[in-house]
């Protein structure tokens, strides 16, 4: 991780460390996307969370056996809003002091302002204004650096729906939206803002905002559009976040796959299955094309499919058994995605390997995926047009970005599906992420 400037803060070794004093009992394992050195750190850590001396013991310890991008992985992850461990974010800032005595070091703005925002969430304000104060000190006069600082400190703290800290940076950043002559900045701090509203769930004060500026010659992008578009969408006010859309299009900002996908995962969180119908097909009247992204935010919302796919030992094991299964909205919602183009952008086939890959795919479109690929292979082979590939090969990943590190749900689902359908693909022994069988044993299979 890169920064502006080097160093070390001078005052990092003063600060307190105040433990919480309950912790939750400790979980059977750490469930984060750390490296394993960081996991076995954090279970340590978190063993010994209430003897500060063992700790610190602990932290230098992991420090001095860790390589830079280790140890910065697993500060972030203490950082982070979706950590699973909050009980051991009390250790970020004595684990961030260490780090900066390191040799290999360099100050970055961004992990600052992820620190401040966690440390004003846990109601250590004085020492997340030493930090801001150190951070200004050593950008001094350079506008740019210091906006894009506050920039951070808005996005750390929405992200951590701190209203105390939001608000102050927010303060710092509409005084330089009226102020600087930079239309960097002013972009830079308009975007932020906006997109820092609607992460706290005050997506009419973001709207307002791309108003006031717009009457005073500030175009906004089609970025803070769809962050207010996401904004309503998220909290059911759809037509509020309908009259957006129009405005976008009002505005000449065309409608796209990005912004079509937050519409739907907004009706989706609000099971809203009939209308993510419509906008399905408002999606292909614009020819629009459909994305992975959107596979997943229509199928997360099927709750008959979700439910089956729980306990993936019986699930239907082609379109036409899913339809069987499905009513109303959800078997509409099937019908307009396997109508689409995405299997044919995952999917290979030539004459050395056939290949399906399923990264980035959620459960439900993994599975659906599935069905259409076991047709669309079956059709292939029965049309006596092309070669069958000497292999065929199913990418499911071996679970590095799964919130469970080395679990993939996706890769769980397709090695159950294959044994019950008594498919020949196997794991592959070179690639535990992978699934692999001879084309004609593949053949002789489906065929």
């Amino acid at each position: 991780m890169g920064g502006i400037g080097s160093g070390q803060l001078s005052f990092s070794m003063a600060l307190p460390w105040n433990p919480q004093p309950p912790l939750p009992p400790l979980a059977s394992s750490i469930q984060c996307a750390v490296t394993k050195q960081g996991q076995r750190f954090l279970t340590k850590l978190a063993a010994n969370a209430r003897d500060a001396k063992v700790t610190n013991k602990l932290i230098a310890k992991f420090l001095t056996s860790s390589t830079k991008s280790i140890a910065l992985n697993t500060l972030s992850y203490l950082l982070s809003p979706d950590t699973t461990l909050p009980h051991l974010s009390s250790l970020a800032l004595p684990f961030y002091s260490k780090i900066t005595e390191a040799s290999w070091f360099e100050w970055n703005p961004k992990l600052v302002a992820a620190l401040v925002a966690l440390l004003d969430k846990q109601g250590q304000h004085n020492e997340a204004e030493a930090l801001i104060s150190e951070t200004i000190s050593k950008l001094g006069s350079r506008e740019r650096e210091l906006a894009l600082f506050h920039c951070q400190l808005v996005e750390s703290h929405s992200k951590l729906s701190s209203k105390h800290g939001f608000d102050s940076s927010y303060s710092y950043l509409y005084q330089l939206l009226h102020n600087s002559s930079s239309v960097y900045v002013k972009n830079r701090a308009f975007e932020s803002m906006v997109s820092g509203l609607c992460e706290m769930d005050r997506p009419r004060e973001a709207d307002n905002l791309i108003e006031e500026m717009r009457v005073k010659g500030l175009k906004p992008s089609v970025f803070e559009f769809r962050s207010v578009v996401y904004g309503y969408g998220r909290l059911g006010l759809f037509e509020d976040m309908l009259k957006v859309v129009e405005k976008m299009e009002n505005q000449g900002i065309a409608i796209d796959t990005i912004c079509s996908n937050m519409v739907l995962s907004s009706y989706g969180a609000h099971s809203e299955l009939a209308a993510m119908v419509v906008w399905l097909r408002k999606m292909k009247s614009l020819s629009l094309p459909f994305s992975i992204r959107t596979y997943n935010s229509v199928l997360n919302s099927c709750p008959t499919i979700m439910a089956m796919l729980q306990e993936p030992k019986d699930v239907p094991s082609s379109i036409e058994e899913l339809n069987g299964v499905l009513n109303g909205d959800e078997a509409l919602l099937v019908k307009e995605l396997v109508e689409s183009t995405v299997l044919d952008e995952v999917m290979v086939w030539e004459p050395l390997e056939a290949k399906l890959d399923l990264h980035g795919m959620h459960l439900g479109s993994a599975y659906l995926i599935l069905l259409e690929w076991f047709e669309a292979m079956r059709c292939r082979f029965n049309s006596g047009k092309d070669v069958i590939p000497a292999e065929v090969v199913v990418i499911c990943g071996s679970g590095k970005h799964s919130s469970v590190r080395g679990e993939s749900p996706v890769k769980v689902l397709v090695k159950q599906m294959m044994l019950w359908m008594e498919s020949p693909m196997r794991i592959d022994r070179k690639n535990v992420g992978c699934f692999v069988a001879k084309g004609r044993a593949v053949k002789d299979w489906l065929c």
